[in-house]
């Protein structure tokens, strides 16, 4: 297969087909396509011509392209389709892809859409899972499974499981319940297909099944099935009911998702935004980690200041306060990551002080080595006076150690106190280390230099 590749050609002759209404050749061409690859190229077109484009394909294939579009481009494409066209669409859909597309619409105009869908017992699961928060298990969820009565013997299993299956895209397991629809464990199908037509289910079901809440964190679902590698898990309500299962394809989507949130958090951005977002919202996201950073620039500055007499008697030491700065906010980043890390993939083990400790022994053993590099080229290539470099490697050492505790303690504090602990990297620990670096370097700077 050649992998697709989108081209101002493509879209050029894709718009002048448009155009011209060249129907027949428009849906030859997209015949081509997979509906992934369609959603790409929508979202290059105007209004009109992606409401045409989606309107001329049949809703087997536009229900699935709808949910690949960047989702300012499918907001206004369904602003111009009709409640019923995307009922049409949304019946092609299972429950969860549906829930999650109509959830961006206005409430009145769901009730609308939601009256339009024929199969009234979809019309039902879409309600039930707009009941939940989207980043729940209930939210992630599809009510789309496959279920066997414990009651029932093999033959009569086999029967429902062909009619059921008619409505899953792909049967990841076969779950088993009891008369009240309680999760009691799967179903092997190497068993169902090797034991007599006449035995209960009872007796050959696996009664051990990974399984979450429907209250249970997106993030908690993600690192469960990442963990035994599942492909998808049920997902049970209050009283243990099986209610939906949650696939593999929707925990890709939350893995990243988180990271891209994790990332931006990191760059100092502070909420979802995208490249072609309008500059107030930009704006917005970026501007308050700007204004903590100024704060921190400003104190680094007023610390400075009040070493104004040093600095005339041992000018040479401003020579290396980039160095410090430098050093210090990239060690606490260095850090803060790897915790941040370790936290989502919930690999942070044992005591607080434990993983202080050895931060503490690692960013002794690289605070070390770098002053010593530090302090033979400053003696030597900057002429520093000896007292000076030592000063200079033992602010090093000192600098490092204190960015490394911080970078490892503010994200595990934060995320002891229920706080996204990806907000601790970045201008965060750049800047609190900018301002305890310059602060430890003229401190330390003062005691051996006796000023």
């Amino acid at each position: 297969m050649i992998p697709f590749k989108l081209s101002d050609e493509l879209i050029e002759q894709i718009e002048n087909l448009i155009e011209e209404k060249q129907d027949r050749l428009l849906l030859e061409m997209m015949n081509e396509f997979h509906y992934a690859d369609i959603a790409e190229i929508i979202n290059e077109l105007n209004l009109p011509e992606a409401t045409y484009l989606i309107k001329l394909i049949d809703s087997e294939k536009t229900s699935d392209i709808l949910t690949e579009l960047d989702e300012d481009v499918r907001e206004q494409i369904l602003s111009n389709l009709s409640a019923k066209e995307i009922a049409e669409e949304l019946g092609e859909l299972d429950t969860d892809d549906a829930a999650d597309i109509i959830a961006e619409l206005p409430e009145e105009r769901v009730k609308e859409i939601i009256a339009h869908i024929d199969d009234r017992k979809h019309a039902r699961d879409i309600v039930e899972l707009l009941r939940y928060d989207e980043n729940s298990a209930g939210g992630l969820m599809a009510k789309e499974l496959v279920k066997v009565n414990e009651n029932w013997n093999v033959l009569t299993c086999v029967k429902e499981m062909r009619r059921q299956a008619e409505n899953v895209t792909r049967v990841h397991s076969i779950y088993v319940v009891d008369d009240e629809e309680k999760l009691k464990g799967r179903l092997s199908l190497k068993d169902l297909l090797t034991t007599s037509t006449k035995t209960q289910i009872s007796e050959v079901y696996i009664p051990k099944v990974d399984y979450v809440t429907v209250h249970e964190k997106a993030e908690d679902v993600a690192r469960l099935m990442s963990k035994y590698d599942l492909e998808a898990i049920p997902v049970i309500d209050e009283l243990g009911r099986l209610v939906g299962r949650i696939t593999i394809d929707d925990i890709v989507d939350v893995i990243r998702e988180e990271a891209e949130k994790d990332y931006q958090l990191a760059a100092g951005i502070t909420q979802d935004v995208e490249a072609d977002d309008s500059i107030w919202k930009l704006t917005r996201a970026r501007l308050p980690w700007l204004m903590i950073g100024m704060l921190g620039g400003l104190g680094a500055a007023s610390i400075i200041n009040g070493f104004q007499e040093v600095m005339q008697s041992y000018s040479i030491l401003l020579i290396f306060i980039p160095l410090i700065q430098a050093t210090a906010g990239n060690v606490g980043v260095q850090s803060s990551a790897i915790v941040v890390q370790g936290l989502a993939n919930d690999t942070v083990k044992g005591e607080i002080l434990g993983r202080l400790g050895k931060e503490f022994l690692l960013a002794l053993v690289n605070g070390l080595a770098i002053a010593s590099v530090v302090l033979v080229i400053g003696h030597f290539a900057f002429g520093a006076p000896y007292m000076v470099s030592v000063t200079i490697g033992v602010a090093l050492v000192t600098v490092i150690i204190i960015a490394a505790l911080i970078g490892t303690f503010i994200p595990i504090l934060l995320n002891n106190r229920g706080i996204d602990p990806a907000v601790a990297t970045g201008p965060f620990i750049t800047t609190s280390n900018d301002v305890f670096g310059i602060l430890i370097y003229f401190l330390i700077a003062k005691m051996i230099l006796g000023f």
